[in-house]
C-alpha cells in the first residue's frame, strides 16, 4: 500500500496485483531482519527443511533427465523438461518459509545495510544456513535416495555420472566461481519477484523463470551442489572425490553466490529504491524503528504511487 496526500486527508492507495518495487525491497528488509534475528537452533532447523527440498527437486531432475529415446534425439528438451521442474526448490522453500543460504545473502544483506541488523548477525544467519542446507542435502541423498535403493538403474547411474562429471571436473575454477554469481543473482532475483506478489500463483510465477534460466543455464548453485556433487560421488563417478567437490564444488560457487545474491542483487535494489529514502510503509504499516523515528519527526513523508483503490484514513478508522 501506498501513501499520497492532499489538503483534507491521508490516501492510501493499494496495488491489488503486486507490492511495487520499492515496497518489496523494503519486504525484502523485513524479512532479512526477522530471519537473523530468529532464535540459531530454529534457522538450523528451518535450513535443513530447505536442504531436503532442494534435494527431492534434485532427484526429480535426475528422473526427467532418464528418457533414452528423448536424450539420444532430443538432448535440448530434455535439459529444458528438467530445468522446467527444479524451480519448484525454491517455490517449496519461500511457500514454506524454510531458510536457504543463498537467499539470506540478499534478505540479511539487505537487512544490514538498512541498519536493522548488525553485520555479525548476517553473517551468522549465513553461517547457520549453510551448514543447515549441507545436513538436509545429504540426509536426502544418502537416506532416501542411495539407502532407499533409487537411481539404481544402470541408465540413471550413467545420467547421474555424466551430469557429475561435466559439473565438477569438466570447469576451472574460476569458471564455477564465475558461474555462480550469475546464478545467485538469478535465485535472489526470483526470490525479489515473488515477495512482489500478493497471492500464492502470482509468487509462484515469479520465482519460476528465473530459476528455470539459471538451471537450463547450468550456473553453479551452492546448496544445489550440495545434493548433485555428492549424488554423484555416491555413485563413484570417475575423478570426483570428496577433496576436488570442497574445492572446486564448494569454495568458489558459495563465494560467487554471496557476490550474486548479495551485492548485484541486494545491494543494487537497496541503493535503487531505498538509500536515501524516507521510510516505506508496507500495506500502511511502517517497520516499528521507523516508526519511532517519523513520530519523532512530527509528520509522516509523503509516499506517491501509481497504484489504484484507495481508502481514506477516516474509512481505515
Amino acid at each position: 500500500m501506498s501513501r499520497i496526500q492532499n489538503q483534507q486527508n491521508t490516501v492510501w492507495v493499494r496495488n491489488g496485483n503486486a507490492y511495487s518495487p520499492i515496497e518489496t525491497i523494503e519486504i525484502v528488509g523485513r524479512l532479512g531482519t526477522f530471519k537473523a534475528n530468529m532464535f540459531p537452533l530454529k534457522v538450523f532447523c528451518s535450513a535443513v527443511s530447505a536442504g531436503c527440498l532442494v534435494s527431492f527437486a534434485g532427484g526429480a531432475t535426475f528422473v526427467a533427465s532418464n528418457i533414452p529415446w528423448m536424450a539420444e534425439n532430443t538432448p535440448g528438451l530434455v535439459k529444458t523438461l528438467s530445468s522446467i521442474l527444479f524451480p519448484c526448490a525454491l517455490v517449496m522453500i519461500f511457500m514454506s518459509g524454510a531458510d536457504l543460504f543463498t537467499g539470506s545473502t540478499m534478505l540479511t544483506g539487505v537487512a544490514c545495510l538498512q541498519g536493522r541488523i548488525p553485520w555479525y548477525k548476517m553473517l551468522m544467519h549465513w553461517f547457520i544456513c549453510f551448514w543447515g542446507n549441507l545436513a538436509g542435502c545429504l540426509f536426502v541423498m544418502a537416506i532416501i535416495f542411495g539407502y532407499g535403493g533409487m537411481f539404481t538403474d544402470p541408465a540413471q547411474v550413467k545420467v547421474i555420472q555424466s551430469y557429475v562429471y561435466a559439473k565438477q571436473v569438466v570447469p576451472e575454477w574460476h569458471h564455477i566461481f564465475i558461474r555462480a554469481i550469475g546464478c545467485n543473482w538469478l535465485v535472489c532475483l526470483a526470490a525479489y519477484l515473488g515477495l512482489a506478489g500478493r497471492d500464492l500463483m502470482s509468487r509462484a510465477m515469479g520465482m519460476w523463470w528465473p530459476v528455470f534460466c539459471f538451471a537450463i543455464l547450468g550456473l553453479d548453485h551452492v546448496v544445489a551442489n550440495m545434493f548433485f556433487i555428492p549424488m554423484g560421488i555416491w555413485h563413484n563417478t570417475p575423478e570426483v572425490t570428496v577433496g576436488l567437490y570442497i574445492w572446486k564444488g564448494i569454495i568458489p560457487s558459495l563465494i560467487g553466490n554471496a557476490i550474486g545474491g548479495g551485492g548485484f542483487c541486494g545491494m543494487y535494489y537497496y541503493f535503487m529504491y531505498l538509500h536515501g529514502q524516507d521510510p516505506v510503509p508496507i500495506d500502511g504499516i511502517y517497520f516499528p524503528a521507523d516508526l519511532a523515528k517519523l513520530e519523532e519527526g512530527g509528520a509522516l513523508p509523503q509516499y506517491e504511487s501509481d497504484d489504484c483503490v484507495v481508502t481514506t484514513q477516516e474509512q481505515k478508522k
